[in-house]
């Protein structure tokens, strides 16, 4: 699959500019990674992959205040989970904080840097306006060697936060407001959760992040559209500083999803106020919430290949997402039996006290993945939908006086209800026909439905948890407040589930397609005393509604 990214490098490969390719995933380590990330992974990774060349995770860690070592351990898990290696431990940017340091000394001596004792609210003010040139700061024009004191007593410690910060000296009047004299370095008195207290000053992504990529011998800076007005600033860092490299920055689309936020405050807002159970909560956008939920590296791999790479923003609908993931678990995904909502049927004819067992293929697509042994007996949970006491015209499952098929297993026709003293339906009677064994009847009849079931005697109890999405308009950042559009209904919590004993031993993240339920899987929350399922989706596919969405 080929992108205008992909045609830059083999331009650059074919007339020498490069001899390899050297790219970087570099997340900053304030939360955790969620599905546009893995787009960006699997472009940095796989261009990196396809040409022979190299990518680098590299943590672009400076600012202490919001970075955690759990957030960095997170990361590390995610992008391997993935797929993706980087060969030894992770980078930083927090691993060339004296070589920052030191350029940041060379532009004050070549008068292209200054401290300005501004507060950050009058540095504001001094920026102008998209159509208005800025101001320069009264402290702009320091004598290089005030500016040089300046900067080392801030390394020190003798300034407090806010009181000064380094500031590039570019262009207050540039069309671009990134141009007008970026901050370089801010005064924070926090510790590094690498670096301990040994700085008190820390440079700003937009600094270190170009002067990080020179370091690595960076070849394509692979970053989304919203730097696009940040490149003239990364560019005139590589001219200016004596980097020993001179990478390039290209801009792509970011992903954007319905039904779905992806600012990391907006996540970080959704579980510091309990909307919901901690950032792998399945009904997140997280790479971790999606691994919990159910879905597979592969699922998303190929999902990143499907949007594409595009110059111009859109929004892919999350139904493509979804279809991915079927596409893969139908292939992957042994089939089992569960009831989520059991209805009691008593099959009158079957002998009390005995069992017998059925062959059942683990999934038709794979034969290769063999058979299990489902047990049957005179008591099976049926799911309580596929009963009607009175069904209409078009309901061909199980009512009064009707056949049905059981998944494997034998025909059976409903005799009698059973209710209790408010008229619920509690229980079903019926009897089965011995010669349909295997699901086949030797006089050819065919009932119109068949059903999923689970023997009594043998069902597992489970608590099953199904999920739907988080949101429910698709744009939930329009109009106000984006938590106004929660779903209310994005978790229902089924406690008494009856699944059949293959399942009993399931290890955590095993993953199984329930006949005619969906696709679930084991979660971390589960015991050898209690299994727990999350629905990671339902078996319906809505791909056909978006089908022109792959192409975007």
């Amino acid at each position: 699959m080929t992108d205008f990214i992909r045609e830059i490098v083999e331009e650059d490969l074919r007339n020498g500019t490069h001899k390899t390719v050297v790219t970087r995933f570099p997340p900053e380590p304030n939360g955790y990674l969620h599905i546009g990330h893995a787009k960006s992974i699997c472009l940095n990774f796989g261009v990196a992959i396809e040409y022979g060349g190299h990518c680098n995770l590299r943590f672009d860690d400076t600012n202490p205040e919001k970075e955690e070592a759990e957030y960095a351990r997170a990361i590390v898990d995610d992008v391997h989970w993935l797929g993706f290696d980087w060969g030894g431990e992770p980078l930083h940017a927090s691993d060339y904080f004296d070589q920052l340091y030191a350029w940041a000394e060379h532009l004050i001596n070549a008068g292209l840097a200054y401290v300005d004792s501004l507060s950050a609210d009058e540095i504001r003010a001094h920026r102008g306006t998209l159509t208005e040139p800025g101001k320069e700061s009264p402290y702009r024009n320091r004598s290089v060697e005030e500016n040089l004191d300046l900067f080392r007593r801030m390394r020190d410690g003798a300034l407090e936060d806010g009181a000064a910060v380094l500031r590039a000296k570019i262009d207050m009047a540039s069309p671009n407001i990134n141009l007008r004299d970026p901050v370089l370095y801010r005064i924070k008195h926090e510790d590094h959760h690498r670096t301990g207290g040994k700085w008190c000053i820390y440079p700003m992504y937009d600094y270190a992040h170009p002067l990080s990529d020179a370091i690595e011998g960076i070849t394509h800076s692979l970053c989304t559209l919203e730097f696009e007005d940040h490149r003239p600033l990364y560019d005139w860092l590589i001219e200016n500083v004596p980097v020993p490299w001179r990478p390039r920055q290209y801009e792509f689309a970011r992903l954007n999803l319905n039904y779905t936020v992806m600012s990391k405050r907006k996540l970080l807002r959704l579980v510091t106020e309990g909307h919901v159970r901690g950032w792998d909560d399945p009904r997140m956008p997280t790479i971790a919430a999606l691994r919990r939920r159910g879905y597979t590296p592969a699922s998303i791999r190929n999902f990143a290949e499907r949007v594409g790479v595009a110059k111009r923003e859109n929004v892919i609908d999350v139904s493509l997402l979804e279809f991915s993931l079927r596409e893969d678990l139908n292939l992957t995904a042994p089939r089992v039996m569960g009831v989520l909502r059991p209805l009691r049927v008593v099959i009158e004819n079957f002998p009390e006290g005995e069992s017998e067992e059925f062959e059942s293929p683990n999934n038709p697509e794979d034969a290769s993945m063999g058979t299990r042994k489902v047990p049957f007996s005179r008591v099976v949970y049926i799911e309580r939908d596929d009963f009607m006491e009175d069904p209409p015209k078009k309901f061909f499952r199980l009512a009064p006086g009707r056949e049905v098929r059981l998944r494997s297993a034998y025909f059976v026709t409903c005799t009698n209800t059973i209710k209790d003293d408010a008229g619920n339906i509690v229980e079903l009677r019926a009897t089965y026909d011995p010669a349909t064994r295997g699901g086949d009847a030797p006089d050819g009849r065919r009932p119109k439905a068949t059903l999923h079931w689970v023997s009594a005697e043998h069902a597992i109890d489970a608590e099953v948890r199904l999920y739907d999405r988080l949101f429910n308009v698709e744009d939930p950042e329009e109009g106000g407040d984006f938590l106004a559009h929660l779903n209310p209904h994005s978790l229902e919590v089924i406690e008494h589930a009856k699944l059949e004993p293959s399942v009993a031993n399931a290890p955590r993240a095993s993953r199984y397609q329930f006949e005619r339920l969906g696709y679930f899987c084991v979660d971390r929350d589960s015991s050898a005393e209690r299994l727990v399922f999350n629905r990671t989706a339902t078996l319906k596919d809505t791909w056909a509604k978006v089908s022109g969405a792959a192409g975007s």
